[in-house]
């Protein structure tokens, strides 16, 4: 039963790190269905908030994230910073299942691959964690993409050069419309080949961090001491939260052109493109306009790497099969 899991006073040390073949898959994904939909609520406003900084052609895109939110609160209300989530939230249902499967199956396989080379046990969970990380990003691409094309538009409306729309089934429309499949696939290449390296560093960072933590704490496998419930939270969101920030610094210029490709339309002649977006960046701003939206977007990826982690390790936990 997941109470006795979610109860037990001590807990092994090898229980930070539970392998596929442990889990009861249904429960892994209703639960995780339910949890994770909840953190991304909270975490929704600082996604619209760096999505508009991002995008913006007029004085809101030198704006602090808190003057933007404050903005947006004023003008369109509550509403207005969750604008889309409807859409993400339901959209990703499916998508989630299937990069969490992807995720976890690759790293289990990882992890028996890596058996036979002698590394340090930190190197082999980040090597594993790492690969996992990758090969499941490259799984998302080909779900996430659409959806964040959706997403982000509906995110964005009212600001100069986006196009309006009724919801996202009129996105859809609109973008088919306009330019076919390719549309709602606008960034493809640059996500796919950017940000599955992006999550290689964010799980290959949490999976090497963690036992260096644990060890420094004075854990070893095969000790008589062993972390309860609340340690292993509290280690596990420290990782999370070094994996996130250092995945903000390096993937924050990517995420920038990818989202204005996403949602511009106003491009002159021509199809929107990479070489487009990076002049457009650097002829408003120079080189620092890539880092716009940087403040809401380096709290996000903090915020997310710690809650997403803690989270993901509870629907973990509370997932193991009954001995």
């Amino acid at each position: 039963m997941a109470v006795e899991v979610e109860a037990a006073p001590d807990l092994a040390l090898a229980d930070t790190n539970i392998n596929w073949d442990r889990l009861d898959k249904t429960r892994f994904h209703v639960i995780g269905a339910v949890l994770f939909t909840a953190q991304s609520a909270l975490l929704y406003p600082t996604a619209v908030v760096k999505t508009r900084l991002q995008v913006a052609g007029s004085g809101l895109s030198h704006m602090r994230g808190m003057s933007v939110f404050a903005q947006i609160l004023k003008k369109d209300g509550i509403h207005g910073v969750f604008r889309g989530f409807g859409t993400s939230a339901i959209g990703s249902l499916p998508g989630r299942a299937l990069v969490l499967t992807s995720l976890e199956v690759s790293k289990d396989m990882m992890m028996k691959y890596t058996e036979r080379f002698n590394m340090p046990e930190s190197t082999r969970l980040g090597v594993a964690n790492g690969v996992a990380g990758m090969l499941s990003n490259l799984v998302s691409c080909v779900y996430y993409v659409p959806l964040d094309v959706v997403c982000q538009r509906l995110m964005v409306q009212g600001l100069p050069r986006t196009a309006v729309c009724n919801g996202p089934l009129d996105v859809v429309r609109k973008v088919m419309k306009a330019e076919g499949i390719r549309g709602l696939y606008r960034g493809f290449g640059l996500t796919a080949v950017t940000q599955s390296p992006a999550s290689a560093l964010w799980w290959g960072t949490y999976g090497a961090v963690q036992p260096i933590i644990w060890r420094s704490l004075d854990y070893r496998d095969d000790g008589g001491k062993k972390p309860s419930n609340g340690e292993m939270m509290i280690v596990q969101a420290t990782a999370g939260m070094v994996a996130g920030a250092c995945s903000s610094v390096i993937t924050t210029p990517i995420d920038t052109v990818k989202t204005r490709l996403q949602v511009l339309d106003d491009y002159g002649t021509g199809r929107p493109s990479v070489m487009k977006t990076c002049k457009a960046l650097v002829g408003e701003d120079g080189w620092w306009g890539f880092y716009r939206g940087f403040g809401p977007r380096f709290l996000n990826m903090s915020l997310y790497g710690t809650t997403m982690i803690v989270t993901y390790e509870l629907i973990k936990r509370l997932s193991i099969k009954p001995h």
